[in-house]
């Protein structure tokens, strides 16, 4: 319980430090500060009548003793002067929003958005996202350190071109949810709680932005999608494709918020990339048999897809929908003209996709060739194991 306060009130306390002071970097390393002193005190004396308060309270003594030092080593104790004590936050402020803005600067790239995201807004430590983004603690805390300093002298606001601002949080939400959902590489298929993360954070923007259809889509392609996890591997950890799982173990609650609001969505606000694959993931989760999938729906989503995210991968995936509607050949042709495209023909998902059409044509011996070659490519070992066992199986 007393994890879950911190994470709901990181974003809070360190946006209340930088509306007030500024000194971004400075204001992160009080707030960690503060979350350390709750963590000894609180399981011992009780959680505080108001945590919020608490918390900004402890992080705001401690930034005023790192600016005081700070300002004493440059001999300028007169350049900066704060108040004893932040101002007690107004009732119902809350700069989640806008630090989520700030961690999504368009200065900064987007692996740095990700872990500056999840450790100002997430809460994370750095060892939790290097261990979650398989990357050395020492690197990610290089980036994280890095990211702090050039945002550290922008101003605390929401940015004039918030609207285009939006399109990149929403990015990086929706790349730290596929990243949890499907490691880049590693063992491990998923990483839930990266991909649990992502969604409480698109949770908050949701609450807070309750009228943007493409936040309220973004939340439901990831609850829909996470709905599936249960059913989405072996005990031992292999893939399961959508076709073969158990859609007994799916979440069925999950997937009547993910339709409620997606359905909310396309009926009331103008059509975006994520609450079109959000429908596409709902047709998918309300089919009862992976034989009653309405595919005809699906390719016509995936039509109009292409004209809002025009890009190899939604091509890659309308393959798939063309295949299952007009046949394997018609899907194999749209394969073709992403032949050349190395931006597609890099990854595994090429030659998975293209050995699966080819397994459904019946050209097994072709088909077990590129599920190899896909396997060489995965960096995922659960993917890896999977595309092996399918070349093996010579079964589409």
């Amino acid at each position: 319980m007393i994890e879950q306060i911190w994470r709901d009130l990181t974003p809070q306390v360190l946006g209340a430090l930088v509306r007030r002071y500024g000194h971004f970097e400075s204001c992160e390393d009080a707030v960690q500060e503060a979350l350390l002193a709750a963590a000894t005190q609180w399981p011992e004396q009780g959680v505080p009548d108001e945590p919020k308060k608490w918390l900004i309270r402890v992080a705001s003594r401690r930034l005023i003793d790192i600016l005081r030092n700070e300002e004493a080593r440059r001999h300028r104790e007169d350049a900066v002067r704060v108040p004893d004590v932040a101002p007690e936050p107004a009732a119902g402020s809350d700069d989640s929003l806008t630090l989520l803005f700030l961690c999504c600067h368009p200065a900064l790239s987007a692996a740095s958005q990700i872990a500056l995201t999840l450790r100002a807004v997430g809460g994370l430590t750095t060892t939790e996202i290097a261990a979650a983004l398989l990357t050395p603690e020492a690197t990610m805390g290089q980036r994280i350190s890095r990211a702090k300093q050039k945002v550290s002298g922008t101003p605390f606001r929401l940015p004039a071109e918030y609207a285009e601002r939006l399109a990149a949080v929403l990015q990086v939400l929706y790349l730290i949810f596929n990243e949890g959902y499907t490691g880049t590489a590693g063992e491990r298929l998923s990483r839930v709680e990266v991909a649990q993360e992502a969604i409480r954070l698109t949770r908050m923007l949701h609450a807070i932005l309750p009228d943007d259809g493409e936040v309220a889509g973004l939340l439901a392609l990831m609850v829909l999608t996470d709905a599936r996890r249960a059913a989405r591997t072996t005990a031992d950890g292999l893939l399961v494709p959508l076709d073969d799982q158990d859609r007994g173990l799916w979440d069925q609650k999950a997937i009547g918020e993910g339709v409620e609001l997606i359905t909310w969505a396309m009926s009331t606000t103008e059509l975006g990339p994520y609450q079109l694959q959000a429908a596409i993931a709902a047709v998918h989760n309300e089919a009862k048999t992976a034989a009653d999938t309405d595919w005809r729906q699906i390719l016509g989503l995936y039509t109009l897809l292409e004209r809002h995210l025009d890009g190899p991968v939604v091509t890659l995936n309308r393959a798939v929908a063309v295949a299952k509607v007009h046949g394997p050949a018609a899907g194999l042709a749209l394969l073709d003209t992403l032949r050349d495209d190395d931006r597609v023909t890099r990854s595994h998902r090429y030659p998975a996709v293209r050995a699966h059409l080819l397994d459904l044509q019946g050209d097994a011996d072709a088909a077990k060739e590129l599920y190899l070659a896909a396997a060489k490519l995965a960096t995922n070992t659960s993917e890896q194991r999977y595309l092996r066992n399918r070349a093996a199986r010579g079964v589409a």
